[in-house]
């Protein structure tokens, strides 16, 4: 009957007090990450992130996997800890090798945990800033606008993975090269996709200033012909038979005016 407390007594002996004391790292290491998760999650939900990020494509993806953004957050500090917690035992318990590998795992394993939180981050907001740049531009009706939101967002997302690469150890230079290159690619996109809203815009500000026609005017302007409902920067409307007719200021500026008194 006592040989197996004498047994499990020599075990316990003969492990060293190393060993114990890297068990109680990870232990501690697991209730802390625990108890970090349970905390962020509950700080992130009372900052309103999960109202804030409502509808974006990131957080519809991720419900589609039965979780959410904020809980993928919470999980990523979590794991982050585990992570420390297994290094630290890991130093604890004096295991070989063990100078090679804080040098290059353990050095680069916070930079991975921050590249991590902001793409997550970056896609979140640029599917933010998606939506409200489209909302914002839902009553002009120009198909030029239509190119603007997801422009807008992934300008965000690109940012972001710079940022990303930069955390990962990425060359300052080639991030500066790609973002040039980007910004480049961008305005001349954005030019040519956007020379008739430009067009609009200046011929709309003449348009304001001179008022070579206002509201409740009958025109005929760009082959349509009839009221003035509305005159704004872009576009100009006009109401006949019933129909509304959208006209861009730029065909207004280049076709003309033609007055109609009666």
């Amino acid at each position: 009957m006592l040989a197996v407390p004498n047994a499990l007594r020599e075990f316990v002996t003969g492990v060293p007090d190393r060993l114990w004391l890297a068990l109680f790292v990870i232990v501690v290491g697991l209730v802390l990450a625990y108890v970090v998760g349970v905390i962020n999650r509950r700080l992130l939900t009372r900052a309103g992130v999960p109202e804030a990020i409502e509808g974006t494509a990131f957080e519809r993806t991720v419900r589609e996997f039965n979780t959410s953004t904020v809980r993928i957050l919470a999980q990523l500090s979590s794991y982050f800890i585990v992570a420390v917690a297994v290094i630290v035992a890991l130093t604890v318990a004096e295991v070989n090798y063990l100078d090679r590998f804080w040098s290059s795992v353990a050095s680069f394993l916070p930079r991975l945990f921050v590249a991590a939180v902001v793409m997550i981050v970056g896609v979140v907001v640029g599917d933010k800033a998606e939506l409200l740049v489209a909302e914002r531009l839902r009553g002009v009706k120009l198909p030029e606008l239509g190119v603007l939101p997801p422009l807008v967002k992934y300008s965000v997302v690109y940012v972001a993975a710079l940022v990303a690469l930069g955390q990962v150890g990425v060359q300052t230079l080639a991030l500066v090269v790609l973002l040039a290159a980007y910004a480049f690619a961008v305005v001349l996109f954005a030019a040519l996709a956007t020379k008739d809203l430009v067009a609009s815009a200046a011929a709309g500000v003449f348009l304001l200033l001179r008022q070579p026609y206002g509201v409740g005017d009958e025109v005929k302007v760009a082959g349509e012909r009839g009221i003035v409902q509305e005159v704004d920067l872009f576009v100009t409307h006009i109401e006949a038979d019933g129909e509304d007719h959208v006209i861009p200021n730029h065909s207004v500026f280049r076709d003309g005016i033609v007055l109609i008194r009666e």
